[in-house]
């Protein structure tokens, strides 16, 4: 029994340095959540600064569990809250890539696994349809057809997936959902750019009657 006892001692230990482990990387995970979502917050404000130093700490945290987890510990790096998190920063920094009109990074530019990196990616669009009907609410503005035309391309890539959710994480649940946000998307834009050129053929009639008058 004096054997027992050393095992349950071992395990006892263990686990609790797996679970100190666990706690940290929740805490990390919530912050790295919440960096994220501070970015893409910036950059729909228009505060480019404030959105690269949001996305700088993310990356901190994202490299942090990386080297204290992937290795040592896989179950809990790749425990659903740490790869949401890696998820929630790839969504962060493609969609501030995005809306600035610079070079998407890559999974390994973000230090990041592949499901992840496409789960990110994919939630990209509801971004970018925010960032369109913000640009739309003063009236029709040319830059949401960039948009509208990148958020094609990705869905465009999204569908081409075709693998088990047990390798994508449930990626084509996220694709489905696109494929909606692109459709409205794309009519607001249409009815947008219609009413734009009802308004000028509108104020050149009334013109013309002026001049006539």
């Amino acid at each position: 029994m004096r054997a027992l006892d050393k095992i349950c001692d071992d395990v006892r230990t263990d686990f609790e340095n797996k679970t100190a482990l666990r706690d940290e990387a929740l805490r990390s995970a919530r912050q790295c959540v919440k960096h994220a979502s501070l970015a893409i917050r910036a950059i729909h404000r228009n505060e480019e600064t404030e959105a690269r130093q949001e996305l700088i700490q993310g990356r901190e945290l994202v490299d942090q569990l990386r080297s204290n987890l992937k290795d040592a510990h896989p179950e809990l790096y790749f425990a659903g809250y740490t790869q949401d998190a890696v998820k929630e920063y790839c969504e962060a920094e493609l969609t501030v890539a995005m809306i600035l009109g610079l070079p998407l990074p890559t999974p390994a530019d973000l230090n990041a696994e592949n499901p992840a990196y496409l789960n990110g990616l994919a939630e990209t669009l509801g971004e970018l349809r925010r960032r369109c009907l913000d640009l739309l609410r003063p009236g029709y503005n040319n830059e949401v057809e960039r948009l509208l035309e990148l958020m094609d391309e990705v869905f465009t890539q999204l569908v081409t997936m075709d693998y088990p959710d047990a390798i994508t994480e449930g990626l084509r649940r996220r694709t489905d959902l696109a494929r909606g946000i692109i459709e409205r998307t794309r009519a607001d834009i249409t009815v947008a750019y219609r009413e734009e050129q009802l308004a000028k053929k509108l104020d050149q009639l009334s013109q013309q009657l002026s001049n006539q008058g």
